[in-house]
């Protein structure tokens, strides 16, 4: 898809110009297509709320792409005391309307806000804080209310920062939330339709949506490899990386 692969060269550049700071682009690049989709369907009455907060990057980069920050602002990624730090800091002046970093904390958060309003909440989580006992509170506690307006979508890219998460602490995900009483779909997370037919109307149930997705996803050095969690990239793996996603390079 085409704005997928914008929204993945701004990712690139973001990476880039923080330099030394370095960058989260693996876990960045694999839930592209998932913020694409959630922003779609947000229009009018939704908040997509980013709780992987590391991949704060391709927050950025998506509402670069759709017109909501200016080419400039985005620029300022990582700059000190800039608007655009590698996670998302709350700043209702640029849309972003929660704090993110320590994992696990903006599903219940998401709670609060559904359980008082008619407007839908679509939170995007990850594999490795899946691991956190706080999602399941949160997400017993939807079950119960039956909040209905609530959407998780798990970037299940099935990594996390120290490797396989089968490996580190297995958990069955989609098996988990329909316990708790949630309607659960799976579906390719690197395509946009699939994920806005996954996402669907609001329902009864609070809704689960496992999107199977690739870590690093369109930067084949990236790809599946833990090394790119977080890393510097330089001007030849910037290039090489561009070359890929068919864009120009050179900064």
């Amino acid at each position: 898809m085409a704005m997928g692969r914008r929204v993945r060269r701004h990712i690139l550049e973001g990476a880039l110009k923080a330099g030394t700071n370095g960058a989260h682009l693996a876990p960045s690049l694999s839930c592209v297509e998932i913020l694409i989709a959630a922003f779609e369907m947000a229009k009018g009455n939704g908040t997509v709320i980013l709780s992987k907060g590391h991949a704060g990057l391709a927050l950025y980069a998506a509402m670069l792409e759709m017109g909501s920050i200016s080419r400039e602002a985005f620029d300022t990624f990582e700059a000190e005391g800039g608007n655009f730090p590698g996670q998302p800091s709350k700043n209702q002046d640029i849309g972003i309307a929660y704090s993110s970093g320590s994992l696990g904390m903006l599903l219940s958060y998401a709670c609060g806000r559904a359980l008082v309003s008619d407007a839908r909440f679509f939170v995007v989580i990850g594999n490795g804080e899946a691991n956190e006992g706080s999602v399941w509170e949160s997400a017993m506690f939807a079950g119960s209310r039956g909040l209905g307006n609530l959407v998780v979508v798990i970037d299940d890219n099935r990594m996390q920062a120290d490797g396989n998460s089968e490996e580190i602490l297995h958990c069955n995900v989609a098996g988990m939330f329909a316990a708790a009483d949630w309607d659960v779909v799976e579906c390719d997370g690197h395509s946009v339709s699939a994920i806005v037919e996954a996402l669907g109307q609001q329902r009864a149930k609070p809704l689960a949506v496992v999107a199977h997705t690739v870590k690093g996803k369109g930067v084949s050095f990236m790809e599946n490899a833990k090394e790119w969690h977080h890393s510097r990239l330089s001007q030849v793996q910037y290039d090489k990386a561009m070359q890929e996603l068919g864009g120009a390079c050179g900064n």
